[in-house]
């Protein structure tokens, strides 16, 4: 009995959900999506299969949308075989929006908010990356709090960003 009951939770771990498998499918298509419309030179470098490559090129010569549609569901199943998440990161690098960029950018607007905000998150800031420059920071500051107030260009609000930029290692 004990035998049945472990083999029984074997299946069920081995089992995957629907669920998950329709948003595995339909990530690919996604990606495929992206190859499609990628301009020829970017797709050379993928190094992608010959029969996927093929594939995408037909779909850019499709105008119907059910048979794109089609086409794309085709893609999605050949890049089954194909290492997806370095074709995604691949992508990802091309239009600038890397997670780890992202997350730095964030990182660099929320500083900037705080101190705006704040008249201690510069002390915090300069505790934090000692090496920034005072008197600079504080014109900046100054400055995109005057510009915000009277409602103008947000040059110094820009600049601000920038030497954050400059103090705050991406890493």
């Amino acid at each position: 009995m004990d035998q049945d009951q472990d083999d029984e939770q074997e299946q069920a771990e081995e089992r995957v959900s629907k669920t998950r498998l329709k948003r595995e499918m339909h990530a690919r298509q996604e990606i495929g999506e992206a190859l499609v419309a990628l301009p020829e030179p970017r797709l050379a470098e993928l190094d992608l299969p010959e029969r996927l490559r093929e594939a995408v090129l037909e779909a850019r010569r499709i105008s119907k949308f059910g048979a794109l549609r089609r086409q794309l569901q085709y893609i999605g199943r050949l890049m089954r075989d194909v290492d997806s998440d370095a074709i995604e990161a691949r992508l990802d690098a091309w239009k600038g929006q890397s997670r780890q960029a992202t997350v730095y950018l964030h990182l660099l607007e929320r500083w900037r908010e705080r101190l705006l905000a704040q008249d201690q998150a510069l002390g915090e800031l300069l505790e934090a990356h000692p090496g920034a420059d005072v008197n600079r920071l504080r014109t900046l500051v100054r400055n995109a709090r005057l510009e915000q107030a009277m409602g103008r260009a947000p040059a110094s609000f820009r600049e601000l960003f920038q030497e954050l930029k400059g103090i705050i290692p991406e890493t």
